[in-house]
Order: structure tokens, then sequence, then C-alpha cells
């Protein structure tokens, strides 16, 4: 992590284009299914060939799609006629569920590219024979050969099965004709749901929340904890590589794509939520993981990708809008993605093309990019207190409010240096420049001062002679801002309604060199003595020795400031030549190394560390062209 550095005006800014479609995705093949609509898709693979499995509403569709740009079509597998299909693979092995009844269909991909696919539709075997008919949606369990039925309904259509929770089949001994397990039913309705390794994470979306239950004894599951959602509307979820963050989404108007630390069930924790286009209304349908990103369907925006590798700060950094036709609140559009396939293509179904009866399938290649963060705090600078609803603003891209322990975390896509300006009521504005890096997070720790005026007078004496020193220039240098004043006969100095902060203090008179106290807190009158020696140092701290050095020394990129304090607390400021504070941070250990410079122009800088109003270290350093 970088801390980051408070720059000169000199430095650009590059205001990014936040929500732009089609970013970082190409559209190779789009390949329409007139008179048809397309619900959920999936994907198989085998024998160097790839294939979309597409939920279309006359049953399956089977598309090749090696050559992306030249998708065909090999064969539709009759099912029931009705809007919704989902699909999952076992094996060689498609399952395909439907509103439409007929039960669970099961196709054997083994013959392709073939067109002569065998399937057949299983209804229930057991207890529940000829009772499995109407299926919402499904998911397999890779690790332990089961497949789980969710919202079945039995074959009057009008009585769920069960209580239209999840139905367990067992796949393991032949996974063309499964056999009942058992069933979760304690929460009743499942829309959706995830399982891995005998853990389900099931949706319930009437009752806007998540489960998860131990299904390890399918016969009598063990509820183990449960969740509601942002929007209180839970449609899918799906786990991450490391099984500690579940994400989920919710089906409904102005929804979000949430993420949740799990790795104590008994402390359930949201992490983050982002929406696709706040602000539109849009609604969030499918979400998938893939390594650290979230790939996620919102019906009439498309689909995003999102880096999901710091799951308390989620950053959209690539979208496609697979529905021009139309935009915000709605549910038509883009129904499903998968970004599954060994090539990295990734498709997407669109429920109906605008204007169109006709279903589409849409073939993309993605590149995956991460994200650029700023993560930190907000604090009262006098007293240190969090300031809670402070603005924290990226200028011309994003703002967000830090919570009540002064804390922020937010991101975008786009590389390159920013304004970052922190404000509230009552308290000075601040303004920092900062680079935006992928896959690095600026750490921005901010002191807000409060607005009013003090007055900061004092003299400037000869260090050497100890006599007054007239005409001398005296400068405070602020966060924001730089008062200066000239001693008079007296060797005198006094500057009015200064702002309440950190600043400071400096001398310099023709002959006699300069003078410097360092931060020093101005949250009342205050009086300062500064004495100036002829080729003196610059600062009137006595230093501390070995606390930094800066290797190498001069640097071409970047330098590296190895430090050893003797307690935490301390802070580093560079300046240039003429005393200008210009880059700034916190040092977080009493050991350790920070890599600076890489934001600085060519220069001499004179480099302090320091606690306020302790003595520190001050040390020469130059970047050279």
């Amino acid at each position: 992590m970088k801390r980051l550095a408070a720059l000169g005006a000199f430095l650009f800014l590059q205001i990014p284009t936040f929500f732009a479609q089609n970013l970082h995705i190409n559209a190779q093949a789009t390949l329409p299914f007139p008179g048809q609509t397309v619900a959920n898709i999936w994907g198989y693979w085998a024998n160097g060939r790839e294939y979309a499995l597409v939920g279309a509403s006359q049953g399956m569709i089977v598309v090749d799609i090696t050559d992306p740009a030249q998708p065909q079509q090999i064969v539709q597998i009759p099912g029931p006629n009705n809007l919704w299909k989902e699909i999952k693979t076992y094996g060689h092995y498609a399952y395909v569920t439907s509103e439409g009844g007929q039960g669970l269909q099961i196709v054997d991909l083994s013959k392709l590219p073939s067109p002569n696919l065998d399937y057949h539709f299983y209804t229930g075997d057991g207890e529940i024979a000829g009772l499995v008919w109407r299926i919402h949606a499904l998911h397999v369990d890779e690790k332990k050969g089961f497949v789980y039925l969710y919202g079945g309904r039995k074959p009057n259509n009008n009585n769920y099965l069960f209580s239209g929770g999840a139905i367990a089949l067992d796949l393991n001994a032949d996974p063309y004709n499964p056999t009942y397990a058992g069933n979760f039913e304690q929460l009743t309705y499942v829309h959706d749901g995830y399982v891995d390794n005998d853990t389900l994470y099931a949706g319930h979306i009437y009752k806007g929340l998540f489960s998860i239950v131990n299904m390890r004894d399918k016969s009598n599951p063990e509820l183990i904890a449960s969740q509601n959602t942002p929007n209180n509307f839970t449609h899918n979820t799906w786990l991450s590589a490391d099984r500690r963050t579940l994400f989920t989404t919710d089906e409904t108007t102005n929804s979000y794509l949430a993420a949740y630390d799990i790795s104590d069930p008994g402390n359930i924790r949201l992490l983050d939520k982002i929406q696709s286009n706040p602000g539109s209304g849009s609604a969030v349908h499918n979400t998938y993981i893939l390594g650290n990103f979230a790939v996620t369907s919102w019906y009439k925006d498309g689909f995003t990708i999102v880096d999901a590798t710091r799951p308390d700060n989620l950053v959209q950094v690539g979208n496609y809008d697979t529905y021009p036709g139309g935009a915000g609140s709605g549910f038509e559009g883009c129904w499903g993605v998968y970004p599954y396939f060994p090539s990295g293509t990734i498709i997407a179904s669109v429920i109906t093309a605008a204007g169109t009866n006709n279903g589409e399938l849409w073939v993309m290649q993605p590149t995956y990019v991460r994200a650029c963060y700023l993560e930190g705090h907000v604090r009262n600078g006098l007293n240190g207190n969090p300031i809670n609803a402070a603005v924290v603003e990226v200028v011309g891209s994003q703002s967000l409010n830090s919570s009540a322990d002064g804390s922020f975390k937010m991101g975008q896509e786009s590389e390159g240096y920013y304004t970052v300006r922190v404000s509230k009521s009552g308290y000075q504005t601040r303004e920092f420049t900062a680079y935006f890096q992928r896959g690095d997070v600026r750490l921005l720790d901010v002191s807000l001062y409060p607005t009013g005026g003090f007055t900061v007078s004092g003299q400037v004496l000869n260090g050497q002679t100890n006599q007054v020193v007239p005409n001398a220039s005296v400068v405070l240098a602020g966060l924001n801002d730089t008062y200066s004043a000239s001693t008079d006969a007296g060797g005198n100095f006094q500057i009015v309604n200064v702002p309440v902060g950190l600043y400071d203090v400096g001398a310099y008179a023709p002959g006699l060199g300069k003078a410097m106290l360092l931060q020093r807190k101005i949250a009342e009158n205050k009086s300062y003595t500064l004495r100036l020696t002829p080729n003196g140092k610059l600062f009137n701290q006595q230093p501390t020795d070995q606390l930094i050095v800066s290797s190498p020394n001069p640097f071409l990129e970047r330098t590296t400031l190895h430090y050893a304090l003797p307690e935490i607390g301390y802070q580093w400021v560079a300046y240039d030549i003429n005393g200008r504070r210009l880059f700034e941070g916190l040092l977080e250990e009493t050991n350790g190394s920070l890599d600076i410079g890489q934001d600085w122009p060519p220069g001499v800088y004179v480099l302090s560390v320091f606690k306020a109003e302790q003595p520190g270290q001050t040390l020469k350093v130059i970047k050279s062209q």
C-alpha cells in the first residue's frame, strides 16, 4: 500500500469517464434466435472446442463458439415452451430446468459436435416419483456430485414440491439417472443458490435473505446462519475461491451486487455493495465469480466486471451494454453471463433484442484489469476524533461520505493523476493530488481543522548575537494556504486571522539564512521565536541520529525511505529548496521502508521525518532528469 502525497499545482489533472459503455470488453459476434426468448446460459468445452448452452424458450440451443467471431448453431434440444430456463453441467451432462414443467432435462453432450445428442426428463424417484415437474433454478456441487433443484412445483402446477426449497439429487452412481437424496425446506422457498462441498448458500428471494446450510446429511440438513441482503429480495449467491466471501444479488429496481464476510457464520458482515450505474434504477440478476472478479448481468445495463480482490472495496472495471435499446429500471435485457471458458471468452444472453421478439447470444472478449484504490480516514486535526459524513471526492468522477469511524474506501478503473478533495461543513477543505495505479492502494489519512482564526506573533533573532532582526521575512506554510509578514524594527511580527491547523513557521533574512519550526498546531493565539544562523541549518530542531536513510540518492524514478523511529506517530514531509511543503505521509510502524519519489518531478528536496513539535531528522534527496 502507498501513502498519498500532497503535490504542488504543477501536476496535471486527468478526468476519467465512469460508467462509459463497453469498457475493456469487445463484442465478437451476436447470434439471434428468431421468435424465441432467451433466459440463462452456461458453457461446456471438450476436445479443444467450446460450446454455449443457451436456454431458449423452445429448448436448450447448443452453439459452437470455438471461433468467437463465427458462432455456429449445432442443435436445439426440444423442451417445454417457456421463458424460464436454467442450465448447469456436470461432466459431459447438461441439466436443464424450466418453469414450464416436464421435470429435470438431462442432456448427454459427449457426442458433440454431432447434433445427435441423447436426452431424457427426470421426474423423480422413490418418495418423490412423478413429483419433479416445474423447477425454477439449479446448481451442482461438483466436489460431492449432487445437483440441487430450487423452487420446485408438483405436476398440478399449484402446489410446491415440499416447500419449494432445495432438493438434492445424487449424481455419483449415474449422472444420467440421478436419485433423490434429501431436501432443505426449513426457510421454505429457495429461488436460487450455490453449493460447494456439502454447504448450501441458498437465496430466499421472498424472505429477502440468504441462508448457509450444512447438507452433509441430506435427510437432516442443518441451518447454520441466515442474513438479509441490501434490497431484501435475494436472487442468487456465489462463493469466493477462498470460501470466505459470499456475493449476492437482489433482483429488484435500484439493486446491488453485495459482498459478505462469512468466515464466521455467527458474525456475518456486509463488506461492500455496488451498483452498475448508480442513479439509473437498474436491476441486477446473476453474478459469477472468476478468480478475483465478479461478472454480473444487470438486465438493461448489460453486464459488468467488478474487481473483487478487496471485497470490502468493490470497483467496477469493465462493462458492456448488450441492450442498447433501453436503460434504467425494468427486467428486459441481459439475463445471464458465463465467464469460465478456457479461452477467456464470455457469453451473455439477451431475453429479446429491443423492439423485437428475438432472443440473442452475445460472444465477447474481455480484458481483465485491476482497480485503483483510495482508502483512509478523516479525523479532527485538533483532537484526533473521527469525522463522520465528510465528503471525499475524486474530482470529476465520484464521491462518498466517510463512515462513523471516519473511514472511507473507494476506487476507480482509470490510472493517472487525480485531485482528491475532502470537505465538511464547519471545517477547512483540503485538496490532494494523487497518482492512481492499477492494483495499488493509496492510503489517505486526512486531518480537517475547524474554521476560525487566531493570531501568530513572535520575534526573529540573530542566532549568533541574539540581536533582533528587522525586515526579516516570516512565512506560515499550512496545509492549504500560506501566510506571510515582515518583522518591524524590533524584530517582531504578527499574522492575524490564521485558520486552525498545522503550520511550518519559517523566517529568512539576507545574509543570515533561514530557520523553520515544523508542524506547529495553531488552535489558539501563539508566539514563536526564530533564530537565524548564517550558513546554519534550515530547521530550528536538534536532529535525532540515524532516524532515516534514503537509497538510492540521487535517484531517477523512485527512492526508498528506510526509517527506524523511537515510537509510532511520526510523519514524513518533502520540501522544495525554498522550504515549501510539497509531499507528505504517515509512517505506520516504528521500523520499515517506504517507496517515494515516483510522483515527483526532477529536483532537489529536503526530506524530514518528525513527530509534531518534537525533534526529527532531515536529509537532502535529489531526483535526476
